[in-house]
C-alpha cells in the first residue's frame, strides 16, 4: 500500500507541475485585494499570447493553433482580439467576427486554459459593446475559463468617459454572468493606470484593469505609475505587451523587457504578449510560412516568437 500511496503521490505532484495555471486546478477565478486568485485563494499568473487582430489574420482563429499554444509554447491563456472598426471587423461582418472569437474560446476551453475575448477597439462603441457581451456571457457564463476585455486600448477618451462606458457594459455582463473576471481599459493605450486608481468602478467584484506596455518604449516610469496604482489597491492585468517599440516594429530591447517580465513576476501579475501574426512587423511572432493550425517550427517563428516562447515555457514551467 504505501508503494501504490507513494506511486499515486508521485503522479499528483507530476500533474499539478504540468497543469499549474490549468482550469482543471484552479477552476474560477477571483479578485483579491489586487491579486488574481483561484476559487481556493490561491495567487494566480496567467501567461501566454494574443492573437492578432481578427479581421487581419483570421487564418490563426482555430483549434490547431489553440492547441499547439497550450501544449508546445505551454500557454495558460489566449487572448481572443477581435477587431471592431477597421475593414472587415466586427461592425463590418458581426456573424464572421464573432465566429472567429468562438472558434478560440471553444478551443481554448477545451483545452482546460483560460481565454480573453477581448473587444479589440479604440474607440467607444456602448451598443455594439452591450450587444455583443450580451451574446459571448449568455454563451460562455458556465464557463470558469472566460475573461472578458471589454475595451482593448481607449486612445483620446477620458476616464469618466471610459469609466461611464465600462460601468454600463459590465452591467450588461453581470446580469448573465455574475463572476467571471471582467478587464477594464484605461487611458492613452492603457498606460493610464493611475486615473481608474484615484477614482475607481464601484458596485462590482471580479473586475481588474488593463495595462500594456511595449518595452523600447515603456520603462521605468511606466512601472513606477503601476507600482502607485497597485499600492492604491488597483487590481491591474497585463492583457498586451511585447518587447519593442509601441509601434510594433523596431528591433526587440532585450534588456527592457526582461526587466518588465521580471517586475510582473514579482508583482504576481498576468501577462499577455501581441501577438499571433504573420505580418511584416517584429511583434508579429510568426513568419508567412506558419500554418494556421500550429506545429511551428522555429524557421517558423520571428525573433519575437523565440523569445516569447522561451519566456512562457520558463515561466509556466516547461523548460
Amino acid at each position: 500500500m504505501k508503494k501504490i500511496s507513494f506511486v499515486l503521490s508521485l503522479l499528483y505532484f507530476g500533474f499539478s507541475l504540468t497543469y499549474a495555471q490549468s482550469v482543471k486546478v484552479h477552476c474560477k477565478l477571483k479578485v483579491v485585494g489586487t491579486q488574481l486568485t483561484d476559487e481556493h485563494g490561491n495567487a494566480v499568473v496567467l501567461r501566454g499570447m494574443s492573437f492578432g487582430w481578427s479581421n487581419f489574420h483570421p487564418r490563426f482563429y482555430s483549434a490547431g493553433t489553440v492547441n499547439w499554444l497550450h501544449n508546445d509554447w505551454n500557454c495558460s491563456v489566449v487572448r481572443a482580439s477581435m477587431g471592431v472598426e477597421l475593414t472587415g471587423g466586427y461592425i463590418e461582418k458581426p456573424e464572421e467576427s464573432k465566429v472567429l472569437v468562438k472558434t478560440v474560446a471553444d478551443a481554448a476551453i477545451k483545452e482546460g486554459i483560460y481565454v480573453i475575448i477581448d473587444f479589440h477597439s479604440h474607440n467607444i462603441r456602448l451598443q455594439e459593446a452591450k450587444a455583443f457581451f450580451t451574446e459571448m456571457a449568455t454563451r460562455y457564463a458556465k464557463y470558469p475559463n472566460v475573461i472578458y476585455e471589454i475595451f482593448n486600448e481607449p486612445d483620446y477618451e477620458t476616464w469618466p468617459e471610459v469609466k461611464a462606458y465600462s460601468t454600463e457594459v459590465i452591467a450588461t455582463i453581470r446580469a448573465i454572468d455574475h463572476d467571471n473576471i471582467i478587464l477594464v481599459g484605461s487611458p492613452n493605450w492603457d498606460q493610464y493606470v493611475n486615473l481608474p486608481a484615484a477614482d475607481p468602478i464601484t458596485g462590482f467584484s471580479n473586475l481588474m484593469y488593463t495595462m500594456h506596455f511595449y518595452a523600447d518604449t515603456h520603462k521605468q516610469e511606466l512601472r513606477d505609475r503601476t507600482d502607485a496604482a497597485l499600492q492604491k489597491g488597483l487590481p491591474i492585468f497585463i492583457s498586451e505587451c511585447a518587447g519593442m517599440s509601441a509601434s510594433g516594429d523596431g528591433p526587440l530591447n532585450m534588456e527592457e523587457w526582461n526587466k518588465w517580465i521580471t517586475w510582473a513576476e514579482a508583482n504576481k501579475l498576468s501577462w499577455v504578449t501581441w501577438s499571433v501574426s504573420d505580418k511584416n512587423e517584429t511583434c508579429s511572432v510568426l513568419q508567412t510560412t506558419a500554418s494556421s493550425d500550429g506545429k511551428w517550427k522555429d524557421a517558423d517563428l520571428k525573433e519575437s516568437g523565440i523569445k516569447t516562447r522561451e519566456l512562457l515555457r520558463k515561466y509556466n514551467g516547461k523548460q
